[in-house]
């Protein structure tokens, strides 16, 4: 289970590879309910980005705003947006904590240039939405920092920068 943000009418959806890779099967549920099998039209699995499209979508769908993280500063305020163990949809708040951080997976793989916030998010927020206070899309939720073997948050959180997110796929953000 992960989260996703809709970036355009068509239904087109970004999230995290490893949600999108592990699923045997891709599901997507909407914001009003309404359910609908999906499919990988896209994927930059070195960034951990994979782009799913819906096969049906809502007539009223809308699809979330997309802001430079330019003037973005730590201190700054943002919401992590998710399906936290599978008890969503949540929202948390936090702030940046930090800007062009990398981070080594424990698979091998190395990231670069991600947001460091201190909103809470857990297993289920992985491909979600990090916003600002307008609620304009600044990243991609894409792992939590944990030195323990417990999968749970403890106050590091990293996000793709929707700049990265949105190139990876092949559309300008904005």
């Amino acid at each position: 289970m992960g989260s996703g943000v809709v970036i355009d009418e068509k239904g087109t959806i970004l999230t995290n590879w490893h949600v999108a890779d592990s699923a045997p099967r891709l599901k997507v549920t909407f914001a009003n309910g309404m359910t609908a099998e999906a499919d990988v039209v896209g994927a930059k699995p070195e960034d951990d980005l994979a782009v799913i499209r819906a096969r049906h979508i809502p007539d009223d769908l809308k699809p979330a705003t997309l802001v430079s993280t330019g003037g973005l500063r730590p201190g700054d305020e943002v919401v992590a947006v998710g399906f936290p163990f599978a008890i969503g949809p949540s929202v948390s708040h936090g702030v940046v904590s930090g800007l062009k951080r990398e981070w080594d997976f424990a698979d091998g793989r190395k990231m670069t240039n991600l947001i460091q916030f201190d909103a809470a998010a857990n297993p289920g927020n992985s491909g979600g939405p990090l916003v600002n206070r307008n609620g304009e899309v600044l990243g991609i939720v894409t792992g939590i920092l944990n030195p323990t073997e417990q999968h749970v948050f403890i106050g590091i959180g990293f996000a793709v920068p929707i700049e990265n997110a949105a190139a990876a796929v092949g559309m300008s953000p904005f």
